[in-house]
C-alpha cells in the first residue's frame, strides 16, 4: 500500500479485485469515497460531496456519529462476537428498544443480518403460523436479493432470479402512473383495494399465508400510499384470515418522520421487518418484530430458522447507540419538520419551475422527483439525459440516488435546513441546464 492513498489507487484496486452487485463488471467506474462526517463525504483527493442518498437509504443518523462509533469500539473491546443461542446484554437491550418503538401488541424481535433475510424469515413465520404456502406482494416493490425475497419482489430484478415458489403479485396504488384509470387519490385507493380483493378471491384465501407490503415502497419510486389504503389492506387480511407483513427496511426508523412509517398511516400489521436505519448501517443488522400472537405460537412449536450472526454484538451495540442518539437528539422530529417545512415545499417549488419534473412526491425525508421528456404524455426522461443529471449533480458536489427516470431525494435524518437549501439549489441548477 502506498504512503499516500490516491483516488486512482483505490479505483484500480477495486476494479482489479472487487466483484460488484447488480452490474456488468466491465462497465463500472465506481465513485471513490475515503471518509465522511454527518451529511458529508469526501474522497482521497479532497473533493467533498453532500450525501443526499444516505447511501442505500441507511445512514439515517449520518456518517461517523461519535456515539455509535464509540459504542462499537467499546463492544469490540468487551466481547466482539458470540453465538446467537447465548443471552447477551446488547442483544437484549437492542430488542427492548425496538419493541418500545413498535405498536402495542408486539412482543419479540428475531435478528437477522439485513433486510432481505428479515423478509425471508417473516414469510417463513407466516407460512408456519397459517399452514398456507402463498405470499402476495406488489409488482412495484423490492424486498431483497435472497431466494424468496427476490421472488416476492415485484420489479424487474426478480426476473433473472425466480427460483422460489408460492409467490403472487398484484398492483398497488400509484396515481401518477395508475393501473386503474383513476383520477383522484380516493379512486386510486378504492380501485387498488378492489383489485387486491379480486386477487385474493381468485388465488383462494385458504392458500394464502400473508400479504407482504413495503409501508412506503422505496426503490420503485417513493410511492406514498393514499389515505385509507393500508387500513383497507389490513381489513382485507382480517376478512380473509391472512397475515399482514409490513416491510419497513427502508422506510423505518426516522426516514418518514416517525419511528416506524406505519405510524403515519394508522395501521398495525402482524409482522414488521426492519434493517438499514435501525443502526444507520454501521454494522449489518436487520430483523423481524413479532406480534404477541405469532410469538406465542412458537412458544410450543419449533422455529426452523436461524443465522450464524443473528444478533451480533457489534451490530446490537450500534442499534442501542443509534436509537438512544436519535431519541436524545430529536432526530425523528427533525426528519418530520425538515421534510414538511423545507424539503417537501422546496421540491414542489422545483416542480413548478421545471417542465422536466413530472411528479414530486414523498413523506418525511423520503422523496422522489420523477423526470419526464413530455409532461403531458409522462414520457420517462431518456437514459442519456439521466446520465447528464447524475454527472451534473456530482460535478456540483451532490451525491445523488438515481433510479430509472427518478431522482430519489434521501438525506440523512440529521440534515439541516441549510444543507437542504444547498441541495435544492444544486437540483435547480442541474435541472435548469436540461
Amino acid at each position: 500500500m502506498p504512503q499516500r492513498i490516491s483516488n486512482q489507487y483505490v479505483h484500480d484496486l477495486d476494479r482489479q479485485y472487487v466483484f460488484h452487485s447488480w452490474s456488468t463488471q466491465g462497465n463500472l467506474d465506481p465513485l471513490v469515497i475515503a471518509g465522511g462526517q454527518g451529511c458529508r463525504l469526501w474522497d482521497h483527493d479532497g473533493r467533498e460531496y453532500l450525501d443526499f442518498s444516505s447511501q442505500l437509504v441507511f445512514t439515517n443518523l449520518g456518517h461517523q456519529h461519535p456515539k455509535v462509533v464509540a459504542a462499537i469500539r467499546e463492544q469490540a473491546a468487551t466481547l466482539a462476537t458470540i453465538a446467537p443461542a447465548t443471552a447477551n446484554l446488547m442483544r437484549g437491550e437492542a430488542a427492548r428498544r425496538i419493541i418500545e418503538r413498535a405498536p402495542e401488541g408486539f412482543a419479540k424481535v428475531f435478528f437477522t443480518n439485513a433486510g432481505a433475510d428479515a423478509n425471508e424469515n417473516a414469510m417463513r413465520m407466516a407460512r408456519l403460523f397459517t399452514g398456507r404456502p402463498k405470499i402476495l406482494s406488489a409488482y412495484r416493490s423490492y424486498h431483497g436479493n435472497t431466494g424468496a425475497a427476490i421472488v416476492a419482489t415485484g420489479e424487474g430484478r426478480r426476473l433473472s432470479n425466480e427460483y422460489a415458489t408460492g409467490h403472487v403479485h398484484f398492483f398497488g396504488p400509484h396515481l401518477y402512473r395508475s393501473e386503474f384509470h383513476a383520477t383522484s387519490e380516493q379512486e386510486e385507493c378504492e380501485r387498488a383495494l378492489h383489485h387486491l380483493r379480486r386477487v385474493i378471491e381468485s388465488e383462494g384465501p385458504a392458500t394464502i399465508a400473508a400479504i407482504l407490503l413495503e409501508t412506503v415502497p422505496g426503490s420503485v419510486g417513493i410511492l406514498v400510499p393514499p389515505p385509507g389504503y393500508l387500513q383497507g389492506v389490513r381489513a382485507l387480511a382480517d376478512e380473509f384470515g391472512l397475515l399482514l407483513i409490513l416491510d419497513e427496511v427502508m422506510a423505518g426508523f426516522g426516514r418518514c418522520g416517525s419511528w416506524l412509517a406505519l405510524e403515519r398511516f394508522d395501521v398495525v400489521p402482524d409482522l414488521i421487518t426492519f434493517a438499514k436505519g435501525v443502526n444507520s448501517g454501521y454494522v449489518p443488522a436487520g430483523g423481524v418484530i413479532i406480534s404477541s400472537r405469532i410469538s406465542d405460537f412458537f412458544e410450543t412449536r419449533f422455529f426452523p430458522g436461524g443465522l450464524t450472526y443473528s444478533g451480533h454484538p457489534l451490530a446490537m451495540a450500534a442499534i442501542v447507540a443509534t436509537l438512544d442518539a436519535m431519541q436524545a437528539e430529536g432526530v425523528v422530529d427533525n426528519a418530520r419538520q425538515v421534510g414538511e417545512e423545507v424539503l417537501g415545499p422546496g421540491l414542489r417549488a422545483l416542480a413548478e419551475r421545471h417542465e422536466v419534473i413530472g411528479d414530486s412526491r414523498g413523506i418525511g425525508l423520503f422523496w422522489a422527483l420523477e423526470l419526464v421528456g413530455d409532461r403531458q404524455r409522462r414520457t420517462p426522461l431518456a437514459p442519456t439525459q439521466m446520465a447528464r443529471v447524475r454527472a451534473g449533480l456530482l460535478e456540483r458536489g451532490l451525491l445523488p440516488f438515481l433510479v430509472e427516470n427518478r431522482i430519489h431525494v434521501l438525506p440523512p435524518c440529521i440534515v439541516s435546513a441549510a444543507e437542504v437549501a444547498q441541495a435544492l439549489a444544486i437540483y435547480d441548477e442541474v435541472l435548469g441546464s436540461l
